[in-house]
């Protein structure tokens, strides 16, 4: 099926570093708590627990697309030809979590010591702008080459790397562990990012923190 932006461009998949938003029809399953799992299925199966568990309500934004051309070999099948994104998308994620806003957006790389900032787009940058300007807690999973090796990346440290004027075009790993909160990939939830957001929550609203983590 092809799929465009508003302005006509066609959407391809980037088969090195994309967006876990983006589904090829093959993709290497990575592991997270010894199962095969992609990090947005681990994610999505984390929101569920935690809002199984009263802990915070967090749902995967869905991204609108309009249909333009359908074929219908049958009469009960139909089969989508063509499709346009209406808008572009902003994050993967947002809810609610004791009290907060989240924002987040879920990315990957192949690399196995730097992520590259081309896996971002301008739209995504603004709009973590305008919630970090609404006191929103924001900021981006990265999942590296080793499939374990999680952080979370505080928003405000990825707009300090995209504003960079010296020509940079990636965060060395080193930093993102510096800066970052690393996630201990577990079973339930698969990936148990709100420990690291309390750190994040008690880093930049120590007033209204309960704590940190280890």
């Amino acid at each position: 099926m092809t799929i465009s932006y508003p302005n006509g461009r066609k959407y391809h998949a980037d088969a090195q570093d994309s967006s876990v938003t983006a589904r090829p029809p093959k993709t290497e399953n990575v592991i997270f708590g010894k199962r095969g799992m992609r990090l947005e299925d681990a994610i999505n199966e984390s929101n569920e627990y935690y809002r199984e568990h009263g802990s915070a309500v967090v749902y995967k934004k869905p991204t609108p697309v309009q249909i333009v051309h359908v074929d219908y070999p049958a009469r009960s099948q139909a089969v989508i030809k063509e499709a346009y994104f209406r808008q572009p998308s902003t994050t993967d994620y947002n809810g609610v979590y004791q009290g907060y806003y989240l924002d987040f957006e879920a990315k990957q790389t192949k690399n196995k010591h730097s992520f590259p900032l081309k896996n971002y787009h301008q739209h995504q940058i603004d709009h973590f702008r305008r919630c970090l300007a609404q006191q929103g807690i924001c900021f981006t999973l990265m999942q590296f080459a080793d499939p374990n090796c999680v952080y979370l990346f505080p928003a405000t440290a990825l707009l300090r790397y995209w504003d960079d004027t010296t020509g940079r075009h990636s965060i060395p790993l080193k930093e993102v562990a510096r800066v970052g909160y690393k996630i201990a990939v577990g079973f339930a939830p698969a990936i148990p990012y709100l420990d690291a957001v309390d750190a994040l929550i008690a880093a930049t609203h120590p007033q209204n923190s309960k704590g940190t983590i280890e």
